[in-house]
């Protein structure tokens, strides 16, 4: 699947029996020129939207993400961080999230075994794919070295992210 861009956003809101709102197509342009390896939560692209100047609410904000999530436009994602992130659905390449419970570093990898196994399952109950994630929660190795999880304080900083624990990409 290519990445989505307003004309192919258009015809699938159209197929579902919606339409190409300002707002809808506002979020989707944020998600297209996010940095690669960028994930946003819906509070993290309300913060953004605002910053922009633009008027989107909230509410509006989850709703467009969830609709954009069920037809295979964006990935909600489950990090380690204890509520969703989003990105755009790029089949090509597949890719999956390794990510850190404790500083929630993420590293993106490749695994096309992931894909295969998922579209042989989708293809076996005449299901339509729309995508295959596999996200691995784990602990860094700073954070075993530091003793994780019975000495780590809890205002420990992980030099590789730069971030605190609690801190949220």
């Amino acid at each position: 699947m290519a990445s989505y861009t307003e004309i192919l956003l258009r015809a699938a809101l159209k197929k579902h029996g919606f339409r190409l709102t300002p707002q809808r197509e506002t979020i989707l342009n944020i998600f297209q020129t996010l940095p690669k390896g960028k994930h946003l939560s819906a509070e993290d692209l309300y913060e953004l939207v605002q910053r922009q100047g633009e008027v989107i609410s909230l509410a509006t904000i989850y709703r467009t993400v969830k609709l954009m999530s069920q037809m295979g436009i964006l990935r909600e994602l489950e990090l380690a961080e204890g509520h969703k992130h989003y990105e755009i659905n790029q089949l090509s390449p597949p890719h999956h999230h390794l990510v850190c419970v404790r500083c929630h570093q993420t590293i993106e990898f490749v695994n096309d075994l992931v894909l295969e196994v998922g579209q042989k399952q989708a293809n076996s109950a005449s299901y339509d794919l729309l995508d295959c994630q596999l996200t691995i929660h784990a602990i860094c190795p700073e954070a075993l070295q530091e003793g994780w999880p019975s000495s780590l304080s809890e205002d420990w900083q992980c030099p590789r992210s730069g971030l605190t624990g609690d801190s949220h990409h």
